[in-house]
């Protein structure tokens, strides 16, 4: 039952508007004085307010006003004099629902309080379905979405922007980053902020598959195609059709399978293994590797067709050494999952021991600070994570930002082959990004890695 209350210092009108409304089925509370009303806002909760605009202690405006801040909202009424519609005015400029004049036309009075009470139904239904979407969409960017991948460095901040851009458009994407640093959660959530999000996603690890076993992963196979094929079996291109096919470390592909790829990616067809019949697949594409493809193509590892065909956008993931200043909050973020997901109530790392954790230089990025800290919260017997709780081997890193490549009485030669042998280092011995950090070109840091014998 829909609760009512009228606030009029007239008692006749006041009478007149309960008589006329309880026969209508709502449940009807009266004041006749402002203060009365707004001390029964505090205490009860209304579908409807009816409140005369002009009274002796509390005008209609102030009800309005409390009403406005109450929850759930109620819908307010206005009731105005003749001569007093610019008053009316000024309350439905601050959020009244509708204006009545007096003398009350019963009639008008009961079809107005209806439709209010229509239109807040909806409105509250639409209310209640958003709160639901917004939930459930939390819950998948919990899991897939740019929640998922955590930073607040420029890098980071720059791939959000990026991913942003690329993830509603069809452009195949070359995601490129060392082991560990968050390849495939940036696929994923290319995918699920994509027109493409309610249909599937297919991973294949093109490093964890040989090569013939590759091909039948990729586009199927018909039945008795090869020794062992004793029925049909669909590949990762048909089970992805309308959506998109992440190939994790692509650059392991032979040159048999890059060809094969190849034509799919050009013509949007393929067939299976032992198949003739031609099937037409539409799939976006979306690649991770921890090689420099660029390097690769040189080398005749890796097809340059094929190279310019996948690298539609590049989104470079940076290793964690380089963001440090994302160490703290993703080590906060690893520590309330691991708390979740092992029933601890590890309160936080202190700051000795974060010290630590931001000197390390994770060669295995975010992926080993992640598995670092749930090891850590599990054998934790106290409620913070201090330096007695971190490895030997962080406990034993040094900051390498204060050791100096440079020693005296080390000739300029010496000092520039240290400095590009420690920046390939860095690097996982990726010139293109070697050459870029030194300010040089890639020709003289190649002619440089051979005059010092760093290759």
């Amino acid at each position: 039952m829909n609760k009512i209350l009228i606030v009029d210092d007239e008692e006749n009108e006041l009478e007149a508007m309960e008589e006329t409304l309880s026969g209508q089925g709502y449940d009807i509370i009266t004041k006749s004085s402002g203060k009365d009303a707004l001390s029964s806002l505090k205490t009860e909760n209304f579908d409807v307010i009816l409140t005369d605009l002009k009274m002796p202690d509390v005008d209609g405006l102030e009800i309005l006003k409390t009403a406005k801040e109450t929850e759930p909202e109620p819908d307010v009424i206005v009731i105005t004099g003749f001569g007093s519609v610019d008053t009316a005015v000024e309350a439905m400029r601050s959020g009244a629902s509708d204006y009545i004049e007096k003398p009350l036309d019963i009639g008008a009075l009961r079809e107005k309080v209806r439709k209010t009470l229509e239109n807040q139904s909806i409105r509250r239904e639409n209310t209640a379905l958003h709160r639901q979407n917004e939930a459930l969409q939390r819950q998948i960017n919990e899991k897939f979405g740019f929640s998922n991948i955590i930073g607040n460095s420029k890098q980071m901040r720059d791939i959000f922007q990026k991913l942003k851009l690329v993830s509603p458009t069809k452009a195949n994407v070359l995601i490129i980053g060392e082991t560990g640093t968050g390849k495939d959660l940036i696929a994923n959530a290319i995918h699920i902020n994509s027109p493409r999000k309610d249909k599937p996603f297919i991973p294949i690890n093109c490093a964890a598959i040989s090569s013939e076993l590759l091909a039948s992963e990729l586009f199927g196979h018909e039945r008795g195609a090869f020794t062992g094929a004793v029925k049909l079996r669909q590949g990762a291109f048909e089970l992805a059709n309308k959506g998109t096919l992440f190939l994790d470390e692509v650059g392991e592909m032979s040159p048999d399978i890059q060809a094969k790829f190849l034509r799919v990616v050009e013509e949007q067809q393929f067939r299976r293994l032992g198949g003739e019949k031609p099937i037409s697949v539409d799939v976006r594409i979306i690649s991770a590797t921890n090689k420099d493809l660029s390097e690769e193509v040189e080398a005749k590892r890796f097809r340059q067709d094929l190279y310019y065909r996948l690298m539609g956008v590049t989104i470079d993931v940076p290793p964690l050494r380089n963001r440090k200043e994302d160490i703290p909050i993703l080590a906060n973020a690893f520590l309330h999952e691991a708390n979740k997901e092992n029933n601890k109530e590890i309160a936080n790392i202190d700051r000795e021991a974060m010290e630590y954790l931001i000197n390390y230089d994770w060669p295995g990025n975010v992926r080993e600070l992640k598995n670092y800290i749930e090891s850590m919260v599990v054998m934790s017997v106290s409620d913070t994570i201090t330096v007695d709780d971190l490895p030997a081997n962080i406990r034993g890193a040094e900051n390498s930002e204060t050791q100096s490549i440079i020693k005296p009485g080390m000739t300029m030669e010496e000092i520039e082959k240290e400095a590009i042998r420690q920046t390939l280092e860095d690097t996982d011995g990726n010139r293109t990004k070697t050459a870029d950090i030194l300010k040089i070109s890639l020709r003289t840091l190649h002619r440089k890695i051979q005059k010092y014998g760093l290759s």
